[in-house]
């Protein structure tokens, strides 16, 4: 397994962890995050950060992806 595709699959599980813990603040008001640990320690402002990097990350490689699959099946 390549680097790059082990950095796909870490952006991926840090944006579904993501999705996760706001389907569950929007559904049940319950951070899922904020709970293990702690409301807005460092530690859960670091999780925040690298989720949000992620789902940036997730984007650039979805779209490179997707340009670099229509450019051979087109």
């Amino acid at each position: 397994m390549n680097f790059m595709n082990i950095l796909k699959w870490t952006t991926f599980t840090l944006v579904l962890i993501g999705a996760l813990n706001w389907g569950l603040i929007g559904a049940f008001d319950f951070d899922l995050v904020g709970f293990l640990f702690g409301d807005m320690s460092s530690i859960t402002r670091i999780i925040y950060t690298l989720v949000g990097l992620s789902a940036i990350g997730y984007l650039v490689f979805s779209i490179r992806d997707n340009s670099e699959y229509s450019q051979y099946h087109c």
